[in-house]
């Protein structure tokens, strides 16, 4: 599944985030944020695993100490890994909510859920408590473990442009002036490590929920 050709089960709250985007902002900054939006959701994203390949392993921080290691998790069961841009991205804060109202479904389903963003572990923790995620919340500084999954890229100046007018500096949360992010992307990866499903957001403003990850695990089983 790639970006916008398809519903899905965050299609309604998604556009109307949208709408209450485009109304506190003026004109100049949400049209510059439409344009890179769009523009991402053509952007080639073809080096990611697809279903049926073997996803990448993964060791990294977890916002509450310790790390989450992929392997580990699949050895449980499936694990559904969420790539996000991080806690200032609504689009995020909304797909990330919905999945934490879905956890429990997720978790009777025999499945682990692993959220990913290139923030540092102390503004994972502060994403983390106050959203009130209860599952795993890594770091991934650098974007080391997003590039082998194909998914990095570099913000448009113009974003980054409008977004410093509103107060938006990426090196807040991210430690770095790299403007580097992952596209939005939902991974659901099977015990052996195979690829069951993959969602890729180059238009972040489009995104799976949590029912098509429910499909999939339901199916899987």
């Amino acid at each position: 599944m790639t970006t916008e050709n398809a519903a899905t089960s965050l299609t309604k709250s998604t556009m109307e985030l949208r709408e209450k985007i485009r109304a506190e902002y003026p004109a100049r900054i949400r049209d510059t944020w439409d344009r890179d939006s769009e523009s991402l959701g053509s952007r080639d994203f073809s080096f990611a695993p697809a279903v049926g390949d073997q996803a990448p392993n993964f060791r990294l921080p977890d916002a509450r100490g310790g790390e989450a290691e992929l392997a580990e998790l699949r050895a449980s069961g499936p694990v559904v890994v969420v790539f996000y841009r991080g806690a200032w991205c609504p689009y995020c804060n909304l797909q990330l909510a919905a999945f934490q109202a879905a956890l429990g479904d997720i978790t009777a389903a025999g499945a682990s859920l692993v959220a990913i963003s290139p923030q540092t572990p102390d503004s994972s923790l502060t994403h983390a408590e106050r959203a009130g995620l209860e599952f795993h919340v890594v770091s991934d500084v650098g974007n080391r473990v997003a590039r082998e999954y194909g998914l990095v890229f570099t913000q448009a100046e113009t974003s980054t442009a409008v977004s410093r007018e509103v107060g938006l500096e990426l090196r807040d949360f991210n430690g770095d002036d790299s403007h580097e992010l992952p596209a939005a992307s939902t991974f659901v990866i099977s015990r052996d490590g195979t690829v069951l499903f993959v969602s890729i957001s180059g238009d972040y403003r489009w995104r799976v929920g949590p029912e098509e990850v429910l499909a999939v695990l339901t199916a899987s089983e």
